[in-house]
């Protein structure tokens, strides 16, 4: 076990990743734990009003990743700084994302369908982060061959096309694909190939005047969205809380 732990996260330099992710998770969690039992009316917990004014979490969240972002710019990637800099910038992310629908949409959508976005990013977040902790690095630079390391201009090829694949998912309407495959090449190849949303922008620019291909595109979508969104939302209402309407 120390040997692993000193292999795969001292050496690299990934302790402050996973004590960011850790921090991430555990205070997303705790906060909706928190916010729930305020729903509820349960526990000691109370909404902060100060003066009437209801302080959202996003706004400590937002201090927290300031002071841990610039701590850790300040203070390098080694020693108790770096360590303590990632646990405040995790719980800041935490606070801040948990409301990230909220920014959004400018209003208090917290308990609301469109709050659910919030705990979507959040796990997609963890993902991202969890990739990059088992050594998978960003634009999908990882695993270069010694050739490929002395040839500088084949690595900025390979991150400048697997860019140029993510940012095609994006405009397909595929956003959770196109994040994730800026991390893995292979999901963005996917999301690149295949048919756009029918309401994304490519579709919009690209299917107007085909209209089979914009038939197989609404019926893709349709079987999809069939398929899995029912068990998405199930988990988000799990994680964050069934919404009000």
């Amino acid at each position: 076990m120390g040997s692993w732990w000193y292999r795969n996260i001292l050496e690299p330099g990934k302790l402050p990743l996973l004590l960011a992710l850790s921090a991430f998770v555990v205070t997303f969690a705790v906060t909706r734990v928190i916010t729930r039992m305020i729903r509820a009316g349960k526990g000691p917990f109370r909404n902060v009003t100060p003066g009437g004014l209801h302080v959202h979490h996003a706004v400590p969240g937002v201090i927290l990743m300031t002071v841990g972002g610039f701590t850790a710019i300040g203070g390098g990637r080694t020693g108790w700084g770096s360590a303590v800099a990632a646990v405040l910038f995790g719980m800041g992310t935490g606070l801040v994302l948990d409301e990230f629908a909220l920014i959004l949409h400018l209003s208090d959508v917290y308990w609301t369908k469109e709050g659910t976005l919030s705990v979507e990013v959040v796990i997609m977040t963890s993902a991202l982060a969890s990739l990059l902790l088992c050594g998978f690095l960003p634009l999908g630079v990882d695993g270069l061959t010694p050739d490929q390391e002395q040839n500088r201009l084949t690595a900025v090829g390979t991150v400048v096309l697997n860019l140029l694949l993510a940012i095609v998912a994006l405009f397909k309407g595929k956003p959770r694909m196109a994040v994730l495959g800026v991390v893995v090449p292979l999901i963005a190849l996917v999301a690149a190939v295949r048919l756009a949303r029918p309401v994304s922008p490519w579709a919009r620019r690209f299917y107007r005047r085909r209209h089979r291909a914009r038939a197989r595109s609404m019926r893709r979508a349709y079987r999809h969205d069939r398929r899995w969104t029912g068990l998405r939302r199930r988990v988000e209402y799990l994680i964050g809380g069934a919404p009000s309407h």
